[in-house]
């Protein structure tokens, strides 16, 4: 056999080979990512796995056997490629057809689902081996990120942010102290033997950590009525009453956190107004959505001559802990640093339908390692972080608020976003400060829909480490952690996470 044959006959195995490999990898993808959608919905993982079968080698050996049928009717014809070579291209056919239908009818589902359950074989599994498996899942939901991504336009971006801070290189902010969060009041709370009147207004200056006292600049306290008829008078007065450029900023967010209020109807209907996002408009009626609330942020920064740029991208809330939901936020440059805001959620809640102001600085230059744990922006860059997270890991973790951290808790067990269990869930939570601790679950209403009372079941608590739950029926619930420094008052939602229970 002459060399160039060799060489042929090696190209020819090589590529043989590949496509085995790729014979056994597809069916291998598609029966992973549908078990996986399956353990996200609840749904018995097994039925998915048997009917790979079908996928491979079943359905492509029925249609080799009809297609042996035909031949033996056309008597004579030759068949140009061996069983082998039909068996493969049969079998790529038949599981790219299934991925691409699986993928196109569960676009954005899929990929969370391989994010947060691609792992469901490894479950109560621990070790090395375990856990490199469980690495190597987590990327391979990385590689259908480009089809959440494809079928999650955040229809704010179309506000004009994608164009703000295009060509910044953000350099994180330092990493400074931080104090004990029982000033973050405020929030989605449950209240436990009272609540709290909201803190007095303040001229002292507070110290440049995080979290401020939840407190409302004095400028914008004592703002004058007639101050406030456009974005530039309001922007000119607080710029006259306040030089530092840190507390300048603030003065901004508190103006925008306490003035506006949320367009919660147009919300739940699903159904958000254009002009919701107008920032000249929001100033007017002083009722918008996110991006309303991040572009005046903005437009004020601009009226005052300090650069705070608007950022989109996805976040996980106590409403939307799973799937996530686009909003819009800002990024501010003070001192050469650049810090993040969220004058949206620093304003209120809904409640019965309407919205309730409750000021705090939870979101107000919140560290960018705190911040990452609800906020997913577009562009990586504005995660501010040396390692940015991907978004697969995001939507792994379990739906943490910086007031979870800044009290010094870690959610030791579970450990992510979503499990499956029977009929009760153990919590165990780390809580060196002794902080208390409230923890209550309520059937899982997904999405846009708004939490409703009556529902909602206390578990068991030993008030500072360990949780029982005990779910009534079989199953998707969303298990809420509240805390409070002190046994009595209001305990703020801390963190959540989702239990599919199948008794």
């Amino acid at each position: 056999m002459s060399r160039s044959d060799r060489s042929l006959s090696w190209l020819g195995l090589a590529f043989k080979a590949a496509a085995v490999a790729l014979m056994i990898a597809a069916p291998l993808a598609g029966v992973w990512l549908a078990s996986s959608l399956a353990a996200f919905a609840n749904r018995a993982a097994w039925l998915p796995v048997l009917a790979g079968f079908f996928l491979f080698p079943g359905l492509p050996l029925a249609w080799e056997g009809v297609g042996a049928l035909r031949a033996r009717k056309q008597r004579g014809k030759r068949r140009f490629l061996t069983f082998s070579d039909r068996l493969i291209l049969r079998t790529l056919a038949i599981n790219v057809v299934f991925l691409v239908v699986l993928l196109g009818l569960f676009p954005s589902r899929a990929f969370v689902a391989a994010s947060t359950r691609g792992d469901w074989m490894l479950d109560g599994q621990h070790g090395p081996a375990a856990e490199r498996a469980r690495a190597l899942l987590l990327d391979c939901a990385g590689a259908v990120e480009w089809v959440y991504r494809a079928s999650n336009d955040n229809p704010y971006r179309e506000e004009g942010g994608s164009r703000d801070g295009k060509d910044v290189a953000p350099t994180p902010a330092p990493t400074g102290g931080s104090s004990a969060a029982g000033d973050a009041n405020g929030g989605d709370g449950a209240s436990e033997g009272g609540g709290s009147s909201g803190p007095a207004p303040s001229a002292a200056r507070p110290a440049k950590s995080y979290p401020w006292p939840a407190q409302l600049h004095p400028a914008v306290v004592d703002m004058p009525r007639e101050v406030e008829v456009s974005v530039e008078s309001v922007g000119k007065y607080i710029a006259e009453h306040e030089t530092d450029p840190m507390l300048r900023v603030k003065a901004l967010h508190d103006w925008v956190a306490d003035r506006i209020a949320y367009d919660v109807p147009a919300y739940f209907a699903g159904a958000v107004p254009h002009h919701d996002g107008d920032p000249d408009h929001v100033f007017r009626s002083r009722v918008g959505v996110c991006a309303g609330y991040a572009r005046l942020l903005a437009d004020l920064g601009k009226a005052t001559g300090d650069e705070i740029l608007y950022v989109t991208g996805d976040v996980r809330s106590r409403t939307s802990p799973m799937e996530g939901e686009h909003h819009a936020w800002n990024a501010a440059k003070i001192d050469g640093a650049w810090y993040l805001i969220d004058p949206t959620w620093n304003a209120g809640h809904p409640k019965d339908g309407a919205f309730e102001k409750a000021y705090k600085t939870e979101y107000l230059f919140t560290p960018p390692s705190q911040f990452i744990l609800s906020h997913f922006p577009d562009d990586e860059k504005w995660q501010l972080l040396e390692r940015p997270v991907s978004r697969a890991e995001f939507f792994r973790r379990p739906v943490v608020t910086p007031t979870f951290i800044a009290h010094g808790l870690e959610l030791l067990s579970p450990d992510r976003s979503q499990v499956s269990t029977g009929g009760s869930l153990d919590l165990t939570i780390g809580n060196p400060k002794n902080v208390f601790l409230l923890v209550d679950f309520e059937p899982s209403a997904g999405g846009r829909a708004e939490r409703r009372g009556g529902a909602r079941v206390r578990c068991e608590t030993d008030a500072h480490t360990r949780a029982r739950c005990d779910f009534p029926a079989t199953g998707t619930y969303d298990v809420h952690l509240f805390a409070n420094p002190k046994e009595s008052g209001t305990y703020d939602y801390v963190a959540s996470v989702q239990v599919n229970a199948r008794r």
